[in-house]
């Protein structure tokens, strides 16, 4: 084989593995079982470090809201949301700590007492992907 040979076949690995190792994907979330169209639904991507990936602020109607995280690279995520109702940014909470406003969590990861273990809202994104979640109240 030629050393133009191996040059050429080198450059197209090459170019296969930048358009594969840098593909950007989109999320679209579906949030349904929403009381009522108050508000808007507080959303944040994490990566698979717990850190925020993306955030989307989506408009509610006929219960039901629906968003897109664009230009995600491939990995592992988690989302996590809520309804805020009264618009002041934050998930209200009574006096003992326990939500007032609707919430939840990537495969509907919901414990008894919180949310299951951050393992559990775990996704893996290797495509365009969406995701339909169910709020709880």
């Amino acid at each position: 084989m030629s050393n133009i040979s191996r040059l050429c076949l080198l450059i197209s690995g090459l170019l296969v593995f930048q358009s594969s190792a840098f593909s950007q994907f989109s999320l679209g979330i579906k949030i349904t079982g929403i009381k009522n169209d108050k508000g808007v639904i507080m959303l944040q991507l994490l990566d698979s470090l717990e850190q925020v990936a993306g955030q989307e602020k989506g408009a509610i109607g006929d219960g039901i809201s629906e968003m897109r995280i664009n230009n995600i690279a491939s990995g592992s995520y988690a989302v996590r949301y809520f309804q805020d109702v009264n618009l002041n940014g934050e998930l209200d909470k009574n006096k003992l700590g326990i939500p007032v406003e609707g919430y939840g969590f990537s495969n509907n990861a919901y414990g008894m007492f919180g949310p299951k273990p951050f393992r559990d809202w775990l996704f893996r994104i290797e495509g365009d992907t969406s995701l339909i979640l169910k709020i709880k109240y």
